[in-house]
């Protein structure tokens, strides 16, 4: 099965930034339980690591397309170092907060400061974009292999975090992440022979093109003006709920039958079948137009999700309902995937990293929503009733990409080509 990825790495440089961006990644994953174990840890409230957690994530949501636009105009060595940089500042601070004792709005102010993180999986995907521009089938391939390394890093870094957390010391995990997410960001951003262009390189070779496509080259305008982005993006929001749901449902469920240490390898297999699925996936010959692949990815993971709901209304035990959560987790790579491949083939080159950080950041509010949704309903209506949130979630993704399917066919013109390019396009 991994037989056909191994033809990405012939190209020169794939290896180099694939490891270098994968060892960012796993740092992302682990910072979430390690924030909550040290704030738990040191000022004993839960609910005070949530709303940390929750204020840094809704900043970085906020922050990750802005630091996408500046990637697309000035490449992505010459704003990850910066800001790699800068994001330490804020981490030291937290971890100084919480060791003096300082008030609780200072950690909230910390955490919420550290919002210039640029999207290592986006600016990953869209290396891969331009290395295999003229290989759609390769490029299949290569973002089933992004969503599959997404996803073992899910599996692999929450539980390094709470080992850290936990056998060394509750600022373990903080320095951990912080550490190998600058250290795997800088090494990402040293690797320039495989980095794309930028929207002013563009720019500059198009100075032919017409007013209105000159206009939409300098890079101004965002690229939610483009339609199927629009779709996408609430797609995977909805999606991000799914995902928020079906943590603290499975977690809520757990404790409810007194394994609440069972939870993480019960989200483990969550991220496996995911994993599993989105390898096998890349290995499938795409067929059909992208669109109506991602309708049928959203549709299979609207179905798959019923599973863990019958599950816990069921009141089956952790055993079967891992099962269910392993076949349900194989639903999510696909959509990923292929969602990922259309904003490849609907946005142009030179606002690839926004587009994608965009889709990111609607994922995580998406999970901020669900986690919140499938909080309440748990402790209101019982832990399996919160396996309605996810399954009601990926309904409502299903309902968003059947509503706006007309716009995932076709992409906007590609813009500001020469005019000796327009007449060799006329000319076939």
């Amino acid at each position: 099965m991994l037989a056909p990825y191994r033809r990405l790495f012939t190209r020169p440089g794939t290896v180099a930034f694939t490891l270098a961006g994968l060892l960012a990644r796993l740092s992302m994953s682990m910072t979430g339980v390690s924030l909550v174990v040290l704030i738990s840890e040191r000022r004993g409230s839960y609910a005070l690591a949530g709303t940390v957690a929750a204020a840094g994530l809704v900043a970085v949501a906020i922050g990750m397309p802005l630091i996408g636009r500046l990637v697309d105009r000035f490449g992505q060595a010459r704003v990850t170092v910066p800001a790699v940089l800068y994001n330490l500042v804020p981490l030291g601070g937290l971890l100084l907060c919480v060791r003096l004792d300082a008030p609780d709005w200072t950690l909230h102010l910390c955490w919420a400061a550290g919002s210039a993180v640029p999207n290592l999986g986006g600016m990953a995907r869209a290396r891969w974009a331009h290395l295999l521009r003229d290989a759609p089938d390769d490029r299949h391939l290569a973002n089933s292999l992004e969503q599959a390394l997404d996803e073992l890093c899910f599996m692999t870094g929450p539980v390094l975090g709470m080992v850290l957390c936990t056998t060394v010391a509750p600022e373990a995990g903080m320095l951990a992440a912080g550490g190998a997410g600058a250290g795997g960001a800088l090494l990402f951003a040293a690797q320039r022979r495989t980095e794309p262009p930028t929207s002013a390189r563009h720019a500059t070779a198009n100075t032919a093109s017409t007013s209105t496509s000159t206009s939409t080259a300098d890079g101004t305008r965002s690229p939610l003006r483009v339609p199927a982005l629009r779709v996408l993006t609430l797609t995977f929001l909805s999606t991000g709920m799914v995902f928020g749901a079906l943590d603290l449902t499975t977690v809520a469920y757990a404790d409810a039958l007194g394994n609440r240490p069972v939870a993480g390898g019960l989200l483990a297999l969550v991220a496996a079948g995911s994993c599993v699925a989105g390898l096998v996936f890349g290995t499938l010959r795409p067929t059909g137009p992208a669109g109506a692949r991602f309708l049928r990815g959203v549709a299979a993971m609207a179905g798959l999700l019923l599973l863990p709901l019958a599950a816990g209304l069921g009141g089956a035990g952790l055993a079967l309902l891992g099962v269910a959560l392993f076949v349900a987790g194989t639903g999510t790579a696909p959509t990923m995937v292929t969602g990922m491949t259309l904003i490849q083939e609907l946005l142009p080159q030179r606002q690839l990293n926004e587009a994608m950080a965009i889709a990111v950041s609607g994922i995580m509010i998406g999970i901020s929503t669900g986690s919140a949704l499938a909080g309440a309903l748990a402790e209101h209506a019982g832990p399996g009733a919160g396996y309605w949130i996810p399954a009601g979630a990926a309904a409502l993704a299903l309902l968003i990409a059947l509503a706006g399917h007309r716009h995932l066919g076709a992409g906007p013109r590609p813009p500001g080509r020469t005019a000796s390019e327009r007449t060799v396009s006329a000319n076939r």
